[in-house]
């Protein structure tokens, strides 16, 4: 039997940052995002009796863990080893089958739409699928956030496995003791088209490390940074603001609020925006764009822009001229699924 799982990844329309400790566990966080017709993908199947194979397609790499030793979460391939290593302790006794775990993605690491958590995501999805395992959705993001955070020691807040395990349209509350509530939002047929018809997803060509900023926004709060405080306490106003515009169908407030969100972003840590990022913009600006952003911590990956219709392809056509590429997309009201293959 073979277990096979996807998981969505997702664009931040706004409050992205509010959702990482130790801001949301003292003010809340609240998040806008959406999930688009991009993917992470995993499949489980038996493995040859003595180790388990994990290897990502698109990246080229390959590992192999003997059943029985201890684990190693380090290296390339550690969302797999971790997400194996956590089911084999929490569901299978202690256990380690013999497995053969493959991994690939439609977005490169660092691409800024949630890649690394959306792959655990997906992996862990498939694990619950191939064992039959009796995990909810809210029970499989809060684990897949426990693994990449508490386990692997990795960096970041707590949107992207929400997103990827709901799906859809979501505005996301964040609390203390790990606490989320995830409201699914009723978008109107006309306003899902228009948003697609006029949101720009370029890719600057350059993958960034998200921890370093992830690091300098905590440090921030920690150290009682009111300006950065502020900051983040205006991302979380624009969330809300995002949720109204999104179900009114106001979408001239709606870019209003995206700009004011990305300015505020910007705020939050020094190495968000870059004189890369800010030549850009300045080239979208004259081009049509409305309103811009980074998806994601900053720094590079993919920049979202919103613009006329009519403009779209003015726009399209001065962003290729810069170097980087687009990223054809639509919304998808759907997350995480798996499916077992005889």
């Amino acid at each position: 039997m073979i277990a096979r799982a996807r998981a969505p990844l997702r664009l931040g329309l706004a409050g992205g940052g509010s959702d990482v400790s130790p801001y949301c566990d003292q003010f809340g966080g609240q998040v806008m995002n959406v999930t688009i017709d991009r993917y992470a993908y995993a499949i489980v199947r038996p493995g040859d009796g003595q180790s388990t194979c994990f290897e990502a397609l698109d990246v080229r790499h390959h590992a192999e863990h003997i059943c029985g030793d201890e684990h190693s979460l380090s290296g390339p391939l550690q969302l797999a080893r971790g997400v194996y290593a956590r089911v084999c302790r929490d569901f299978l006794d202690g256990k380690q089958p013999s497995l053969r775990v493959t991994t690939y993605s439609d977005a490169p690491p660092g691409s800024g739409l949630g890649s690394s958590s959306t792959m655990v995501v997906a992996l862990l999805q498939a694990f619950v699928e191939y064992f039959g395992l009796p995990l909810g959705e809210y029970e499989v993001a809060r684990l897949a956030y426990q693994i990449e955070r508490n386990d692997l020691g990795l960096a970041g807040g707590k949107q992207d496995q929400y997103a990827a395990t709901f799906g859809g349209f979501n505005f996301m509350e964040f609390y203390a003791d790990d606490r989320v509530i995830v409201n699914p939002l009723r978008v109107k047929d006309w306003v899902w088209a228009e948003l697609e018809a006029s949101l720009v997803l370029y890719f600057t060509g350059v993958s960034r490390a998200s921890a370093d900023i992830i690091d300098q926004q905590s440090r921030n709060v920690s150290e009682q940074n009111q300006a950065s405080i502020e900051a983040m306490h205006r991302l979380k106003d624009e969330a809300v603001a995002m949720k109204e515009c999104v179900l009114m169908g106001d979408l001239r407030r709606l870019e209003a609020t995206l700009r004011a969100g990305w300015e505020a972003k910007k705020q939050t840590a020094s190495s968000i925006s870059n004189l890369l990022i800010e030549n850009i913009e300045r080239v979208a600006f004259a081009n049509g764009a409305r309103a811009a952003k980074i998806s994601g911590a900053g720094g590079g990956g993919f920049m979202m822009f919103l613009c006329g219709a009519e403009d779209r392809l003015t726009l399209n056509r001065a962003l290729l001229e810069q170097g980087g590429s687009l990223l054809d997309f639509h919304f998808t009201q759907r997350g995480a699924m798996s499916w077992r293959v005889p």
